[in-house]
């Protein structure tokens, strides 16, 4: 591709990146407040999204792996893998959520803090994740491997990050959820 068609079609991800990375934050929060009537609670969901969020630790680090040994169609493979995961993660989360009043953490003591930290660098980054990830994602299909690496040795850790502390999350407030 010649740099010019290259500065167009970065542009149109750029735009469509800053509506996704604005849109998809603000709906889940609204749809946090929805909650659908008369529709048996879907209980059994925390613990396959939190499975999901473990999946994708694991498929990030192997997509790592995988383009250190220059295994390139592998690591597109799985990062493909992660992002489908993670869109699977948002719907099962928001469908929870909408029919789930939320659960308060029972913990006291310093294990309380330790959970509302994770909890809310969790949240924060989930957020920040979803740009990083777009942009990341951008620059390969742009084929420009060279701003992919550099946003990757960012997106990576935070991603990872947000998986592992979605698994955390899940495990201390499990006790917690109703019967």
């Amino acid at each position: 591709m010649d740099s010019h068609s290259v500065s167009v079609k970065e542009k149109k991800f750029n735009k469509l990146i800053t509506v996704v990375s604005i849109v998809v934050p603000v709906v889940v929060a609204l749809l946090f407040g929805v909650k659908i009537p008369d529709v048996e609670r879907l209980g059994f969901l925390p613990p396959i999204y939190a499975s999901i969020n473990g999946l994708t630790a694991l498929i990030l680090c192997c997509a790592v792996w995988a383009i250190l040994k220059g295994k390139k169609k592998l690591h597109q493979f799985l990062m493909n893998i992660c992002i489908g995961l993670s869109l699977l993660f948002l719907v099962m989360y928001i469908a929870y959520h909408m029919t789930s009043e939320s659960t308060t953490f029972g913990g006291e003591g310093m294990i309380k803090y330790i959970y509302y930290f994770i909890l809310i660098t969790h949240i924060l980054l989930s957020v920040a994740i979803i740009p990083l990830v777009l942009k990341t994602y951008s620059f390969a299909y742009l084929e420009n491997f060279e701003r992919h690496r550099k946003w990757a040795s960012i997106t990576f850790p935070l991603w990872l990050y947000v998986a592992i502390t979605g698994v955390v999350v899940y495990l201390l407030i499990a006790p917690y959820y109703p019967v």
